[in-house]
């Protein structure tokens, strides 16, 4: 065995570095960012829906990763399947046989999509989109895909093509040739539909920007008018996906929607290895895959990896023990309920909407004279500073970290790990509540915090 690498010492000698480091060779804006807001945090361990810094705070994780870590960190069971899987010393990634993993894994998955039959493994949520994107073209021959308003999907080039936020589109022209419509608009689906080169819809059943869940009957009727026109739904579970929404698939909260192609990732990974899923029917694979010749026409070379796995199985195996999903429900539905309580009491909390432990409180313009001034001078620097200026005190003060829901949105996103109890409800309504009372006692450190974001706002235009 090598002496020449030492994981521990490597971290303890150089593990303070970690913002210079990233600052010179990764992306220079992350650590400017966090620092102008407080963020800059040293996180040294982490255990569940907790996590504790150099100081030895414990914080609540609202955030989870974006929705990986949907088990929280370091579950003990995803943990022991990790270390007997390279215990094991199998002969992984040959690229020529067939390990029993990989199968495992898909016929579980399977299980909890009965009217799907195959599926193609990747190593993200962006990649599943895009096998999704790829699949769905090649099998109806069209070249065209329709997504919603707002919509996220991704980041690399065919999923930014059906991304809806122009933000994150800017600057990468030429992408593909797909629409966008309204979330919910029917009319505006079948008027696209009836121009007959449409390949898919892909729709997230509640998006993860500013947590909006589609109307009643959207998912269903727009099915209907899909395969009338002779196009595929394709549901992208890649946040909402295992249990984040109360169902194992949220498109499964509409009775009778059954989308032909399905995408999934984030907590199938278990927060360790990354891995995505692109679950379909059986005749869009069999089309795609039509001969030995294009057996390779779609594939990743880590895809399907031994860790990836043990991982998902093992994700899988819990979510059925501990009854992860009804769990979901029942603690969604407490916080939901807590939270939907205060908006009577703070005019600036305008309303709180999502499903299961995916939820969204919105902030809005004020009644009364002196915070509609505050509100008003946010508003005119940059939209979404004010729920910027509750994310930042529920850390700082009350060690919960969280995120604000997409740029220029003033709705705050909460998807905590999906092992929270009642007692981390409890603390976050808590500390929500308290920062409420300070926004609106009109003074203090929190509205002193929203001058300086202001005049950060101005000094970038």
């Amino acid at each position: 065995m090598s002496k020449d690498f030492d994981l521990a010492r490597l971290l303890a000698e150089r593990g303070g570095e970690r913002y210079e480091l990233h600052s010179r060779h990764l992306n220079h804006q992350l650590p400017r960012m966090l620092h102008t807001i407080g963020f800059d945090r040293y996180y040294e361990r982490a255990e569940g829906a907790h996590f504790w810094d150099a100081d030895g705070n414990d914080h609540l994780d609202m955030l989870a990763g974006f929705g990986v870590m949907g088990l929280g960190r370091h579950h003990p069971v995803v943990r022991k399947a990790l270390h007997d899987v390279l215990d094991a010393q199998l002969a992984d990634l040959t690229r020529f046989d067939c390990q029993p993993l990989p199968g495992l894994l898909a016929e579980k998955l399977l299980t909890h999509s009965p009217h799907l039959d195959r599926l193609f493994f990747g190593n993200s949520g962006t990649e599943a989109v895009e096998t999704a994107l790829k699949f769905a073209r090649y099998a109806t021959g069209r070249p065209r895909i329709l997504y919603c308003d707002h919509a996220f999907h991704g980041l690399t080039t065919g999923s930014l093509s059906v991304n809806g936020e122009s933000g994150f589109r800017d600057g990468f022209a030429p992408l593909l040739p797909d629409t966008a419509i309204a979330l919910g608009d029917l009319d505006a689906l079948e008027r696209e539909l009836k121009r007959g080169d449409v390949a898919a819809f892909v729709v997230e059943p509640i998006q993860g920007k500013g947590v909006h869940e589609a109307p009643p009957g959207f998912l269903r009727a727009a099915q209907e008018l899909l395969r009338r026109h002779k196009a595929l739904l394709i549901a992208d579970e890649v946040q909402t996906g295992l249990g984040r929404t109360g169902d194992f698939y949220a498109y499964q909260h509409e009775p009778g929607v059954e989308p032909d192609l399905v995408c999934v990732a984030k907590a199938l990974s278990g927060g360790y290895v990354p891995v995505g899923a692109t679950l379909g029917k059986d005749w869009i694979f069999k089309k795609v895959y039509s001969s030995m010749d294009r057996v390779l026409v779609h594939s990743a070379s880590f895809g399907a990896n031994a860790q990836a796995m043990a991982a998902g199985l093992a994700v899988l195996s819990v979510l059925e023990n501990e009854e992860i999903v009804a769990r979901v429900r029942r603690t969604g539905e407490l916080l939901k309920s807590r939270l939907t309580a205060l908006v009577p009491r703070y005019e600036l909390l305008h309303e709180v909407r999502g499903r299961g432990l995916m939820i969204g409180i919105e902030f809005g313009r004020p009644t009364s004279l002196g915070l509609r001034s505050r509100w008003t001078m946010l508003q005119t620097a940059r939209k979404g500073l004010f729920a910027q200026m509750v994310v930042v005190p529920l850390l700082q003060r009350h060690h919960i970290l969280t995120q604000v829901s997409g740029d220029h949105l003033e709705v705050i996103k909460l998807i905590p790990p999906l092992v929270i109890d009642e007692a981390d409800v409890e603390r976050f309504v808590t500390a929500f509540t308290a920062v409420m009372d300070d926004a609106h006692g009109g003074g203090g450190l929190m509205w002193e915090f929203g001058r300086t974001l202001v005049k950060q706002a101005v000094a970038q235009r």
